[in-house]
């Protein structure tokens, strides 16, 4: 049985992946990561214009890789296991669509490197982030610490890794962590409202400024304008573009994007 579902809503505008191992608080097993990926290659496949990923359960989003699986390793096992959750999360990253994380609890360790492979982070109060590796004997794995220095900085990034504190979803949101608190309750109906926003705009001109934010990581500045001019330009070959500003001009209500 799959421990990683896919599940598309709202006419499939939206898609919410569920991380299914609520007896282990959601760890990433290999089977956990290998059905991730199949869950990830049917949103791809499914084209929702927006996906989010959660975790079962009321305790944790994900807390953490299985260190049962993990204790054992050898240099090389223990390499080969940091490339498959790389590719993993990289898929994440690589999605068409943009991705919300719906923070329901623990993002320890790979869990907070899960949490920062998405786009958007929405937390839960009972939201608590660490990357806890180095109290371990190990160091963040599943890029990590390069994701968590481009959300908060250097200096706090740092200080979460060396320190393995935990960060409550209040500091979380004051390091700059999440997007937004909101109580366990309205977590979902929350991330599902964001994720219907997002989803009501052009598909293809989302999807290019997700590619342009993404690619442009560590570009120089003019190299980065120049990769935006690009995708800028390739938007004026879409349907949406001609009849949203169409629209605009006629003072008229747009017609719903179709996704060409």
């Amino acid at each position: 049985m799959s421990l990683v579902s896919f599940e598309s809503k709202q006419d499939n505008k939206i898609g919410v992946v569920t991380i299914r191992r609520p007896q282990a608080l959601n760890a990433l097993n290999t089977q956990v990561l290998s059905d991730l990926k199949q869950a990830l290659e049917e949103a791809e496949k499914s084209k929702v214009r927006c996906l989010i990923i959660t975790g079962e359960g009321e305790k944790a989003f994900v807390a953490g890789a299985d260190i049962g699986e993990m204790k054992d390793l050898t240099r090389e096992k223990a390499k080969e296991f940091s490339l498959t959750g790389n590719r993993v999360y990289h898929q994440v990253e690589s999605l068409s669509a943009p991705v919300i994380a719906a923070v329901n609890g623990y993002a320890l360790g790979g869990g907070c490197e899960l949490a920062l492979a998405c786009d958007i982070r929405i937390a839960s109060e009972k939201a608590v982030f660490a990357l806890p590796e180095t109290g371990l004997g190990i160091t963040p794995g599943w890029g990590g610490m390069q994701k968590l220095i481009r959300a908060v900085g250097p200096g706090r990034a740092k200080e979460m890794v060396f320190t393995t504190h935990r960060l409550k979803a209040q500091d979380a949101l004051r390091a700059g962590l999440v997007n937004a608190v909101y109580p366990a309750e309205e977590l979902m109906a929350k991330c599902e409202e964001l994720a219907l926003s997002i989803a009501g705009n052009a598909p293809v001109a989302v999807q290019a400024a997700k590619r342009v934010m993404n690619e442009a990581t560590g570009f120089g500045l003019w190299e980065a304008e120049s990769l935006e001019a690009g995708y800028f330009a390739s938007c004026f070959e879409t349907a949406d573009q001609r009849q949203a500003m169409g629209a605009f001009v006629e003072k008229r209500k747009p017609e719903p994007f179709v996704g060409k």
